[in-house]
């Protein structure tokens, strides 16, 4: 059990959880989060409170942010705001098809030596952009890499609302990608239309990873559609599931009207157990 605070580094961003130590930072408090590169300013958006998960392998606030904090976070923000323009245009003038997606600099220190800034761009293909790395870096007055994002991790930087009305996941909590694959809008029963099950990388959603399993195990032990079973309600035909109620729908001989079964009631292996052991 400790403590823990959430800090973001902009505004509607993704939340970074680290152990405030000694430190009780408020909402609204600019604090210093330690980096690669040193040291950041970011903005506490939870307060330091008690968990009771293990906070040992989180990272520790490296303290409040001073003036010369935030004068040195305005300088870079100001920094990054002058090249994300240079570079768009730039790109205009050399006709090449990328477009800029974010934008860091690093200030220089007695360890890396001078500035440089790294621009993320999204392009269709491979682009050779070694005369725009040159006219940037003239522009600039400092060192400038440039690299090219997937349109996953293209949309984690930029962030955005998904269909859901929600921030998209990567963008707020997912760390790592996980494989998406058609079959899994089809166990779902979900449609095919790739307006409906793409997100807004234009990729499949990585939300539809998240139950797949419970219809795995659902489609595993529950009889398909069109067999036929014994209800609670007499003899009938499955003609749909219910994935979420864990019930099938089924229709009966008796009088064709449709019945919400569970699935433990409909279940083979159950049913002979109902029937080894009745209850008293």
């Amino acid at each position: 059990m400790g403590m823990l605070c959430a800090v973001s580094f902009n505004r509607y961003g993704r939340l970074y959880y680290l152990d405030p130590g000694e430190l009780r930072p408020q909402v609204g408090d600019r604090v210093l989060v330690p980096t690669d590169e040193g040291p950041e300013v970011a903005e506490c958006v939870w307060a330091a409170q008690w968990v009771s998960e293990d906070t040992d392998g989180f990272p520790k606030l490296a303290g409040l942010a001073e003036d010369d904090d935030l004068r040195r976070d305005e300088t870079l923000r100001r920094r990054k705001a002058e090249a994300k323009v240079a570079a768009k245009r730039l790109i205009r003038e050399h006709g090449l098809p990328m477009k800029v997606v974010a934008v860091d600099h690093v200030l220089a220190t007695p360890e890396n030596g001078s500035d440089r800034t790294t621009i993320y761009f999204t392009a269709p293909h491979r682009v050779d952009f070694r005369s725009l790395v040159r006219d940037l870096g003239a522009t600039l007055h400092c060192r400038v890499e440039l690299r090219q994002l997937s349109a996953r991790d293209s949309a984690r930087v930029q962030g955005g609302i998904g269909s859901c009305g929600r921030d998209l996941c990567c963008a707020t909590f997912l760390n790592d990608f996980e494989p998406v694959t058609i079959r899994m809008a089809k166990d779902q029963d979900l449609p095919l239309n790739p307006l409906r099950i793409s997100g807004a990388c234009g990729r499949l959603m990585c939300c539809l990873k998240y139950e797949h399993p419970l219809y795995q195990k659902f489609q595993e032990s529950a009889p398909a559609v069109g067999s036929r079973v014994s209800t609670p309600q007499g003899e009938g035909k499955v003609v749909g599931h219910s994935v979420p109620r864990d019930a099938v729908t089924v229709r009966l001989d008796a009088d064709g009207s449709r019945s919400m079964c569970s699935r433990a009631s409909v279940c083979a292996p159950r049913q002979a157990h109902d029937q080894h052991y009745p209850q008293p």
